[in-house]
């Protein structure tokens, strides 16, 4: 059958015949097993996907694949296109030409699944906080990716990436971004359930204790959402793991939106069951990383509006040219100073910024070392040289020296996950994370 024959599903679903056989499982399910073949006309391919994000996606990270897979489909040459495609046809100002030019075979829409059923007992109102929106949350390249994965999640619950994991270090964003989704969730007049693991955890155990495991199973299992917080608090706690796991699998089975939010990548929770793990890496896991210099001055100018003052470009600058472990200190670090004016009734510029921040290293804060120095000082410390702490040596004296850089560079010298498994040769930042909690 030649190419202009076939209909844009039929050479669509040819394609992804092939590209299953090349692209990993898991990227499979998550990237291309809802899409569809939308049009091809005049050297042109349009492939339609649930949302933009996943277009975007697609466009930057799998866009030879996804051609060499239609032109050996079709035995010719083949720009291809993504469409985000919705329940009347492709976004935007109508269907486009090409589409409509397709044949009935266009009309194939991506539809999701059906609406979520709203619980049949009484929930009462997640405990939200209001402040934690969308609209609130500032978007750099540090945190786009979770950003734009909570966006879809909430524009579309329980048909694209469930679970959705979010982790990070602390004061990053991810409880902010949980909490967005929850918002625009009850906008939408769905039920959502929103606990901390350490609330779900003394649910579960007085639950057990008064007899009512029935009406726990009943509340959690008949939300439209989950949102759990700190996952990672549930290492240890067996009995609560075992309420989990069968909680996770009545929501996800059922369709609902699961999202949860963890300080450290799934694959670094050792301690919790196997069989949990491997169902919380089975949906999307996104990480957040520290602000950029660019970010950090979009986030002081957001600050600075919500609370009413106009500080100038000098000040902004100086205060996010300093580095901070998270977004809180960044934040109280504007707070202080804005206090200091109003309380000493004196201008906020760069002259009370430079004496705030002097006052508060006179009373406590140390100057912050660089990568080299704590290496160095490590080194001379244990007496180990430099290229053994970053070796691949592990005996007790080594390992213990690597273990204690690692924590320096991460509270003193305020260096992410990331940095500090490159600046000791170790080639997962997880190595890094486990080492700093042990």
């Amino acid at each position: 059958m030649s190419s202009r024959s076939q209909q844009p599903g039929q050479i669509w679903d040819a394609a992804l015949g092939e590209l299953q056989l090349q692209v990993a499982r898991p990227a499979f399910e998550t990237w291309l097993k809802d899409t569809d073949g939308v049009a091809h006309q005049d050297g042109e391919f349009v492939v339609g996907t649930a949302n933009a994000f996943v277009s975007e996606m697609l466009e930057h990270r799998m866009y030879p694949l996804i051609e060499r897979a239609i032109e050996h489909v079709i035995g010719e040459p083949i720009s291809v296109r993504f469409q985000v495609i919705t329940q009347s046809g492709i976004a935007g100002d109508g269907q486009s030409e090409a589409a409509s030019r397709a044949g009935d075979d266009s009309e194939r829409q991506l539809t999701p699944s059906a609406p979520l059923q709203q619980p049949a007992t009484f929930a009462p109102p997640p405990s939200l906080n209001s402040r934690y929106t969308f609209e609130r949350f500032v978007v750099g390249k540090s945190n786009e990716l979770a950003h734009a994965a909570a966006r879809a999640v909430a524009d579309n619950p329980g048909n694209v990436y469930n679970p959705l994991v979010m982790y990070s270090e602390v004061g990053l964003g991810k409880t902010h971004l949980l909490h967005a989704i929850g918002q625009q969730a009850l906008a939408k007049g769905l039920s959502l359930i929103y606990a901390t693991t350490e609330e779900f955890t003394n649910e579960y155990i007085r639950a057990i204790r008064e007899g009512k495991t029935e009406e726990f199973r009943q509340k959690y299992r008949s939300a439209g959402l989950l949102l759990l917080d700190d996952v990672q608090f549930l290492i240890g706690k067996e009995q609560t793991q075992e309420g989990f796991f069968h909680t996770f699998n009545a929501l996800h089975m059922s369709n609902r939106q699961i999202v949860i939010t963890s300080d450290r990548p799934v694959s670094s929770l050792k301690i919790l069951e196997e069989r949990i793990s491997s169902r919380l890496s089975g949906g999307l896991v996104v990480d957040i990383q520290a602000p950029d210099l660019e970010t950090r001055l979009a986030i002081l100018r957001a600050k600075a509006e919500q609370m009413g003052v106009k500080p100038g470009k000098q000040v902004i600058e100086l205060l996010g040219a300093r580095i901070y472990r998270n977004i809180r200190e960044l934040e109280g670090s504007l707070n202080r100073v804005v206090a200091y004016a109003d309380l000493m009734q004196r201008p906020l510029d760069a002259e009370l910024v430079n004496q705030v921040i002097a006052d508060a290293q006179d009373a406590g804060e140390r100057r912050q070392p660089s990568e080299q120095e704590v290496i160095d000082a490590v080194s001379a410390h244990f007496g180990v040289d430099r290229t053994t702490l970053c070796g691949r040596k592990r005996d007790k004296k080594t390992a213990l020296a690597r273990q204690v850089a690692m924590y320096i560079l991460r509270e003193d010298a305020a260096m992410g996950a990331t940095a500090i498994a490159r600046a000791l040769g170790r080639k997962d930042h997880s190595t890094v994370l486990h080492g700093c909690k042990t």
